[in-house]
Parts: C-alpha cells; sequence; structure tokens
C-alpha cells in the first residue's frame, strides 16, 4: 500500500485501506505499474549519465526574479539575469500557469520556462539541458531532459513544464523572493 501519513492517522487508514481485499491479479497489476515506473526513472538516469560524457558540459546556478507586465491585464512572470555558459549568453523565463487570464482563481499551480539564447552563433548549437533543483532549495522537481537546436533564427525554446512534484511544491517557489534553481547544458558535438 503506498499510503503516507502520520502515525496517529494509521489505524483509521488500515481500517479503511483496500489493499488487502485486492486479489492477486490486482496486486499483480499494481507491480507492473510500480516496475515500469521504475524502469523510466532507470532509463532516465541512464541517459543523464551518458549525458556527463558530453565534451562540453556547462551548469550554472539561476535565480529567477519575478516581473509584472504592462499590459491591460498585468501578468506576473518570471525572467533571470543573463548568464553565461559553454561560452553563450542565455536568458531563462518563466510564467504562472502559462499565463492563463486568472491564475488567481485556480488551486492549481504550474510553472513553465523558456531558455533563450542571446549570443549570435556561426553555426547551429544542439543542446540537452535540463533544470534541477539548486543546492539551498528543498524544492522537489523531477529532473527532465529537453533537447533544442539553437540558431541564429531560431533561438528560444518553446515553454515547457517545469517538472516540480505538485502544487504545493510549486507554492513554495511562488512564495520565495527568488527562484533558486541550477541550470545544465550539453551541446551535443556533430
Amino acid at each position: 500500500c503506498p499510503w503516507q501519513g502520520p502515525f496517529h492517522e494509521l489505524s483509521v487508514h488500515e481500517a479503511e485501506c483496500t489493499h488487502p481485499t485486492k486479489t492477486g491479479n490486482e496486486l499483480m497489476d499494481i507491480l507492473d505499474e510500480m516496475d515500469q515506473t521504475r524502469k523510466k526513472e532507470m532509463q532516465l538516469y541512464n541517459s543523464i549519465f551518458s549525458l556527463l560524457s558530453f565534451e562540453k558540459i556547462g551548469y550554472t546556478e539561476v535565480q529567477f526574479r519575478p516581473y509584472r507586465t504592462d499590459d491591460f491585464i498585468t501578468r506576473l512572470y518570471y525572467e533571470t539575469p543573463r548568464l553565461t555558459v559553454l561560452n553563450q549568453t542565455w536568458v531563462l523565463k518563466a510564467r504562472v500557469n502559462d499565463s492563463e487570464r486568472n491564475p488567481n482563481l485556480s488551486c492549481k499551480r504550474t510553472l513553465s520556462f523558456q531558455l533563450i539564447l542571446k549570443s549570435k552563433v556561426n553555426s547551429p548549437m544542439e543542446c540537452s539541458f535540463l533544470l534541477l533543483e539548486g543546492p539551498y532549495d528543498d524544492v522537489k522537481i523531477n529532473p527532465v531532459i529537453y533537447h533544442f537546436v539553437f540558431s541564429n533564427e531560431s533561438n528560444e525554446t518553446d515553454y515547457m513544464a517545469l517538472p516540480i512534484v505538485d502544487s504545493v511544491e510549486c507554492n513554495k517557489l511562488l512564495a520565495a523572493k527568488n527562484i533558486n534553481l541550477r541550470l545544465f547544458i550539453f551541446q551535443i558535438q556533430k
């Protein structure tokens, strides 16, 4: 049973838990699902380990700062100062709930981000990248590897979901004065 909670609620949960009444086939389905999740995690970590063997790897601490637009309806967004990774200048932008009209009316919070190359490049630059929690933050982020080919004509990614575990973790980030994360960029050599 995957239930987690305080010890004083354990007896109530045990009285209501449906797991002890499940059939062997139902339990096998649950175990199968757990195996699939574990396989996906292992594939992700193997992908990250293979990225670590790349010749050109860069990382930096990033700090998103909140800003508001001057539109008719003001919107909250976040942006980092310019940062240098792999001898290129970059900026990260983030927005709450994909800039929906009234994010304050929803109890579900998400953040999406965009990586922008500010430098001019001589040839397309193929990169894999990921954002992780910073060294002094306790927010839970599931690692996800993103991929993009940057060029002078195509210098910014689409907005992608910041893989925060849940809305509670997102609210923790939004309550902070600044959002501190760590950006890794892996340049793929031809």
